[in-house]
Order: structure tokens, then C-alpha cells, then sequence
């Protein structure tokens, strides 16, 4: 019997000839990524443990983005004890409040490879998997013991396959594949499942589409997700990492606990709808709804072909007065190709407002949070009661093409119907 991905990434990680789903495996971890919000959780539990120095000062990675600048008296004392914490431990790994989104930063800056297990102190870790890593997210004490040891517990999970084919239609996009997959599978029917996309629409997909699908794994429950490396993989990481690569494939016989087959040629524009991520309706059944303010950006969708999708609506247009735009570039690299592209000048004129690359609007940090009653579209990944403030307020999630659209009429539209 074959084995999948995950099986053999972990097999490798715990230095093993195989391992099998169901089966527990003391791993060694390749990347341990922690974000501002998490770092000084993490580094307790590691004191806590009787270490006082992490167990490789070049597999640590911290991002700080969350809260970035820092707008509280709090989160300005976690940056100062987090950049403290990297000088006395002489960390390699450590990315200010002007890098970008963690998500973003991890692949741009070489830290990601195929093969390669990665854990993060943030749930949205599994966006890495679109490199052909096996890569998950871990609560704070967990962190705290890959700190100290560089391992960590893991089930071996069993694996889902998603094989998903057809030619996307006229500004169909992989955030629209995503959200149908989600509410085919639901919120919770992937649970501790690895989730494998292959098939031909996958294959033609950008790095920065492949990113969008393993991204938002985790809202079916999913421990990561995954799409095998392939030439754009390799293309991407070139010149951006160091070392050999050491990438796997699923075997032709490997054991799925489900495969689920997925035409997209016919696929209509997708609408996950409050509160529930798995909500999700094509856009023909939610078109016309009144919005407030629309959200581009998040380590969903806040990549450089995000905005120029996002500009591709706006340019000669300008927003509703009644709404407002929020844009936010992915990372600081992301940002600058936008700028030098005249993207960010299109959208600004367009009436956007946008920011400085942090996660801040996503979860309801310190931009862009919503009042009581308003209506928010957004190209994040989850749109909880209260996660982009308000518990009192409703948050829809699309495409960045029809986040642009819906921020020209004021109501969520099909950018095809513009003209």
C-alpha cells in the first residue's frame, strides 16, 4: 500500500521507513514560525519546562504582524520584550512590524520548503502546505516544547483528496474553488485530516492560488493542507532558498479516507455568508446585499495577483459613498511590486484606503473593525460573530474581484455584471 504526502513527510521526521494514519510520531520540526501574538506565550512555556535556550537559533521564526505598529501600550511592551527576547537568544529569524503577514513572509524569505515540517503559533500555518510541506498550526504550550526540543507529538492523519478539474470561468478564482470545497466538506468535516488538492485546475494555478486553497484548510478542520510540488513550486522557491529541496509525492495507491471529485467549468461566483465559514452560497442568491466596507488583503488573498484582480474592477471607477475600502498588501515585498506596478495608485484613486501590511483587519485588531449593524465583505478566511468587530455586525467573504465590484455598488455584485 502507498503512501500519501503527510505519511511520508512525517515518516521522514520522525526517522522512519513509514508511518501510517492513526499512528502517534515524535517528530523533528524543520521551521518553528510564532507571530507577536503568540511569541511570549510560547517562550514561558518553554521556561516553564527548565529551558532557557531554544534548541536552534536558525529554525526559529518570528513575524511580528498581528498588531503591527503596535496601537496599545500592551502590544508596543510584547514587541519590546519579543525583540529583546531574539537579541538575548541571538535569533537569525526576526521580521519587524514592517515585513508583512507571517504566512507571506515564511515563503517570500526562503523558510519554507518542500518536504519540509513546519509549525506555527497561528492556526493559518497550513498555508505553507502549498509548497508540498507538511506544515500545521500549534497552541503556545506545544510551541513551548518545540523550543526547547526542536520535536513534537503529532497523529499521523488520515488524508482527504480533493481532485478538482475544469477551466475556471471569467473571474472565477481559487478563493471561489476554496469556498465551495468548504461548503461541500463543512466546518468540521475534515477534522485532523490532511486535505491533498491535485487535479488539473490545481495544477494551472499560481503559487499564490495554491496558497488560498491550503490557507483556508484549516476552516474545514483540516491539520493541513497540501498540494504537491510541481515546476512552479521549485520556480518560486529559487533564488529564495538555500539548500537542496527534498520534496514527495503521494503514492498511485495511496489510501484516501475520501476522495472528492470537484468540476469547476460550470463554477459560479462563491459567497461564504454569516457567521459560518461553511455558509457558503453562489453569488446569484446573495447579489444585492447592502455592504458598509469591503476588505482586500489577509494571508488569504492580500497577494500581488489579489490587487491587481482588485485593480482590474476599480481602475476608472471609483467606490460607492457609501463604503469604504480597505486594502492591505500581504507583505512589504507585495506592497513595493504593487507600487512599482502602479496598482496601489489605481486603487487609492479609486478611493481606496490602504494600509501597512499587518494582519490587523483580518481579526479584528486595529483597522478597519466594523460598528454594531454594519455589513462587511472581505477576502479573509473566517467571518465569525465578532472576528472583524462588532459580534453585532455581519461579514460576508469573496473573491477579491468581487470585493472590488461590491465596493463600486455598495451591495455584493458579480464584477461581470459592471459596465
Amino acid at each position: 500500500m502507498g503512501e500519501t504526502v503527510s505519511e511520508k513527510v512525517l515518516a521522514r521526521a520522525s526517522g522512519r521507513e513509514e508511518v501510517r494514519a492513526g499512528e502517534i510520531v515524535k517528530a523533528r520540526v524543520d521551521v518553528a514560525m510564532m507571530p507577536d501574538l503568540t511569541t511570549i506565550l510560547a517562550v514561558r512555556a518553554m521556561e516553564a519546562m527548565g529551558r532557557d535556550r531554544v534548541w536552534d537559533v536558525d529554525r526559529v521564526v518570528i513575524v511580528l504582524d498581528h498588531v503591527a505598529p503596535a496601537s496599545t501600550l500592551m502590544a508596543a511592551t510584547i514587541h519590546r520584550d519579543i525583540r529583546r527576547f531574539a537579541r538575548e537568544q541571538s535569533l537569525k529569524h526576526l521580521y519587524d512590524v514592517e515585513s508583512g503577514v507571517c504566512h507571506q513572509v515564511l515563503p517570500e524569505r526562503g523558510h519554507v520548503k518542500p518536504g519540509a515540517l513546519i509549525v506555527g503559533a497561528d492556526s493559518h500555518t497550513c498555508t505553507h502546505g502549498a509548497f508540498g510541506a507538511f506544515a500545521t498550526g500549534v497552541g503556545s504550550t506545544d510551541m513551548g516544547a518545540v523550543l526547547a526540543t526542536g520535536k513534537t507529538w503529532l497523529r499521523v492523519p488520515e488524508t482527504i483528496r480533493v481532485v478538482v478539474d475544469g477551466v475556471l470561468p471569467e473571474q472565477v478564482a481559487p478563493k471561489d474553488v476554496i469556498l465551495r470545497i468548504i461548503g461541500e466538506i463543512g466546518a468540521d468535516g475534515a477534522t485532523y485530516n490532511a486535505v491533498e488538492f491535485s487535479g488539473s485546475t490545481v495544477a494551472e494555478m499560481s503559487v499564490s492560488g495554491r496558497m488560498t486553497l491550503c490557507n483556508m484548510a484549516i476552516e474545514m478542520g483540516a491539520k493541513t493542507g497540501i498540494v504537491e510540488p510541481d515546476e512552479k513550486t521549485l520556480g518560486y522557491l529559487r533564488g529564495r532558498t538555500d539548500g537542496a529541496f527534498d520534496p514527495v509525492w503521494a503514492d498511485a495507491d495511496a489510501e484516501y479516507k475520501r476522495v472528492l471529485e470537484l468540476d469547476v467549468g460550470q463554477l459560479e461566483l462563491q459567497i461564504a455568508c454569516p457567521h459560518k465559514v461553511d455558509n457558503v452560497k453562489p453569488i446569484s442568491e446573495v447579489a444585492g446585499t447592502r455592504i458598509d466596507q469591503a476588505f482586500i488583503g489577509s494571508c488569504t488573498n492580500g497577494r500581488l495577483e489579489d490587487l491587481e484582480a482588485a485593480r482590474s474592477i476599480l481602475k476608472g471607477r471609483h467606490i460607492h459613498p457609501d463604503v469604504r475600502l480597505l486594502v492591505v498588501p500581504a507583505s512589504r515585498d507585495v506592497y513595493m511590486e504593487a507600487l512599482d506596478a502602479g496598482i496601489i495608485q489605481d486603487l487609492m484613486t479609486a478611493g481606496a484606503t490602504v494600509s501597512n501590511p499587518s494582519c490587523g483587519a483580518c481579526f479584528g485588531g486595529h483597522i478597519g473593525l466594523l460598528a454594531p449593524g454594519e455589513v462587511g465583505l472581505t477576502t479573509s478566511n473566517r467571518n465569525f460573530r465578532g472576528r472583524q468587530g462588532s459580534p453585532e455586525a455581519e461579514v460576508y467573504l469573496s473573491s477579491p474581484a468581487v470585493a472590488a465590484a461590491s465596493a463600486v455598488t455598495g451591495a455584493i455584485t458579480d464584477p461581470r455584471g459592471l459596465r
